[in-house]
């Protein structure tokens, strides 16, 4: 795999030190736009720079810069067995290697750890820093382990060596602090604008949507949103990961590159609560290798009629009828033009019935997933317009609704049969 989509922060046993990323894939910002040489970022002026630079930089760092969406995302995700997130301060004050800064003790010394005992860690340990605020939910200090789903309040750096050799060397537990079960989906998503500006660009406004979402559906306490540093794949960005029981209720976590705000809805409504990966969006997933995650998601698509179940590109409006006609001999118009995406979705309505957390993933059965088909129509853009195809979902309302229809057909024609062969016999007595 290409270095480009390797993680500084991803602790590999096998290695001497943690994996770099390539300078090519980093666009890093000028050391001078940082902030003060002492690393502490204490200086509100940063935020306003880097809010006003995200808020000129769209067309080249945000959702429409040249590169977005212009290269297949399956399999960019390297394989690790575990994921710590550590909350620490927030994504204004991050350096760009906030793992590696002189005076930020607590997350340099946790990876100076991992990577210290990197031999006695039997599970691949991927460490990242996710935004932590005393007085909140998440404060500094507070670890949070995945797949384990179990948080620890308020390590310090004088804990770091005791907490990594009972939890992440023994798999047990670090006293005196007590691990808490976390409940529900957590969501990450990237806003490192110190590391790379793509993310610094794209991640807030991903973070924000979330909770205009959570918030607009009552969902608090049920999905916990929060920015995070590095993750690796910079040009991806936006980049989201997802962890949450699957249909066994398993904790997986997934990821997912080039989301915009209007993917959220989606996002929420297809993932969260129905257990459906939003296969073209999707990066790969934690505990798989990169050819498990190519091979998982052929699978789905040959499940699913060879189609991704989702919207396309950020110039899908003046995609043609050349572009996507070859969806009807079988090839899906989404895997056209180098594995990218080039369909149109209708907005998902998050219905908020479909959040019991702990039940709706087991309920959705493989003969509903069979029931989401893409659906070929035609839209025009205006009087005059030339007219194209549109691939689009069909809603979870919809998909019942349909096969109620069916049902009802199929017991019309049962009576209808019975009916007639009870004619014929009394015909011939």
């Amino acid at each position: 795999m290409a270095s480009s989509n390797r993680d500084n922060d991803f602790i590999n046993p096998n290695t001497s030190s943690p994996i770099t990323v390539s300078d090519a894939d980093s666009f890093l910002l000028d050391s001078s736009q940082i902030g003060s040489a002492s690393g502490s970022f204490q200086n509100e002026g940063f935020l306003s720079g880097l809010d006003a630079a995200a808020g000129t930089s769209d067309a080249e760092f945000g959702f429409s810069r040249p590169d977005f969406r212009q290269t297949p995302l399956v399999g960019t995700v390297d394989f690790y067995d575990r994921h710590v997130f550590l909350c620490y301060k927030n994504l204004q004050v991050w350096p760009p290697r906030i793992q590696a800064t002189e005076f930020d003790r607590l997350p340099r010394l946790l990876a100076a750890a991992l990577s210290a005992r990197k031999n006695d860690i039997n599970k691949q340990t991927r460490l990242t820093i996710c935004e932590g605020h005393d007085g909140t939910e998440t404060s500094n200090g507070d670890v949070l382990i995945f797949p384990d789903m179990i948080r620890y309040r308020r390590l310090t750096h004088f804990d770091v060596d005791t907490f990594v050799e009972e939890v992440l060397v023994k798999d047990g537990e670090w006293l005196p602090g007590n691990p808490e079960a976390l409940t529900g989906w957590y969501i990450f998503v990237c806003c490192h604008g110190s590391r790379d500006r793509r993310c610094g660009v794209c991640g807030p406004a991903i973070v924000s949507r979330l909770r205009e979402e959570i918030e607009k559906h009552d969902l608090q306490g049920k999905i916990s949103v929060s920015p995070c540093s590095h993750i690796g794949g910079h040009k991806f960005a936006g980049n989201v990961i997802i962890f949450g029981p699957n249909t066994n209720k398993e904790i997986s976590g997934h990821w997912y590159g080039y989301v915009t705000p209007d993917d959220v809805p989606q996002l929420l409504e297809q993932h969260v609560a129905k257990g459906e990966i939003v296969d073209w969006l999707w990066r790969g997933q934690m505990g798989l290798s990169e050819d498990e995650q190519k091979a998982s998601q052929e699978y789905r698509l040959s499940v699913n009629g060879g189609t991704y179940m989702g919207r396309g590109t950020k110039n899908s409006d003046d995609v043609g009828t050349s572009t996507c006609g070859s969806q009807l001999e079988g090839i899906d118009c989404c895997r056209a033009n180098g594995n990218i995406s080039c369909c149109q979705n209708t907005q998902l309505p998050v219905n908020t019935e479909n959040f019991d957390l702990h039940q709706e993933n087991t309920d959705f059965t493989s003969e509903k997933k069979k029931s989401f088909r893409r659906q070929i129509s035609r839209s025009n853009s205006g009087k005059g317009a030339r007219s194209r195809k549109v691939c689009s979902m069909p809603t979870w309302y919809e998909s019942w609704e349909r096969e109620d229809t069916y049902a009802v057909l199929a017991v019309i024609g049962a009576v209808v049969s019975v009916a007639y062969a009870f004619n014929c016999y009394r015909q011939l007595k």
